[in-house]
């Protein structure tokens, strides 16, 4: 976890705009000041800013998490202003990484924004990954949350992984370097290219991806803090239409080929010939 970095000699020296800005957050009990310089010290990477990375993006800056690092290769679209509230009309055709900044600083202009114009791939994400104390994937495609969570597990980077579709969504907690399940121990292997639709081919209801990006921001804050009961072993499904979440138990697979005993995950190589399709937004 990210809260194991703090070491408990940290400063508190919040200006008064600082205090002002984080009196709820200091208010609570398992948060306080201590907890604050916390978030401050974080680095977080957020991949994708779409419509899970928007609300997610936006919340860790208004939280105060010290730098947040984006990844995205795309621009804003007219298609995206449904629900991926980080962007704006007067910003079709913006990058999106610069899009989003824009909308972080905004909330907060004392987190440092940290922007990666262009597509992950095997050559970049490992340094990337483990540039950042967590990772958030808010990919829309098998070949790139693939490419994040191997990376994570190489790295040893605890990755908060959330995806929707059409009314529904899914998240969890990875952290296979403390013991837990990596994400192929959920998804040994992609599934066949068509397989499954994606949002664009089946649609989302664009609530869904604020509500999931949210949730993915608790979540990040709590591996930060140490506190709560984390999702780590956990996947937690919403079912919009029914208003019902549930949750479903998992398990470190022995013969995982990420983080097994007989891993055989070494690097990212295998990756190179989905290069082309491990864009993000």
């Amino acid at each position: 976890m990210a809260a194991a970095a703090y070491d408990g000699n940290m400063s508190l020296d919040f200006d008064d705009d600082e205090i002002n800005r984080y009196a709820r957050h200091i208010l609570l009990a398992e948060v306080g000041g201590t907890g604050q310089a916390r978030l401050r010290a974080a680095s977080v990477l957020v991949v994708g800013a779409g419509g899970l990375g928007s609300p997610l993006l936006l919340y860790l800056a208004a939280a105060g998490v010290g730098r947040i690092g984006v990844i995205d290769g795309d621009v804003v679209e007219l298609s995206n202003l449904q629900r991926q509230i980080a962007h704006t009309t007067d910003r079709i055709g913006t990058a999106k990484v610069e899009s989003a900044a824009l909308a972080a600083r905004a909330i907060n202009p004392k987190v440092q924004l940290v922007l990666h114009r262009g597509r992950l791939t095997p050559a970049n994400a490992l340094e990337l990954v483990a540039g950042y104390d967590i990772v958030c994937d808010g990919t829309d495609n098998f070949a790139a949350r693939f490419l994040v969570a191997d990376a994570c597990v190489l790295a040893r980077r605890t990755l908060v992984s959330a995806a929707v579709l059409r009314f529904e969504g899914q998240l969890s907690v990875f952290r296979p370097h403390a013991g837990g399940p990596c994400y192929r121990c959920l998804h040994p292997e992609p599934p066949p290219p068509g397989l499954v639709a994606g949002c664009a081919e089946a649609g989302v209801l664009g609530v869904v991806t604020g509500v999931m990006g949210t949730l993915q921001a608790t979540e990040v804050l709590k591996e930060i803090l140490g506190i709560g009961e984390s999702l780590a072993g956990r996947l937690l499904i919403w079912d919009a239409l029914a208003t019902r979440f549930r949750n479903v138990r998992l398990h470190p697979d022995p013969a995982c080929t990420a983080c097994g005993l007989n891993a055989t995950l070494h690097d990212l190589s295998a990756h190179a010939a989905t290069e082309g399709s491990t864009c993000v937004n």
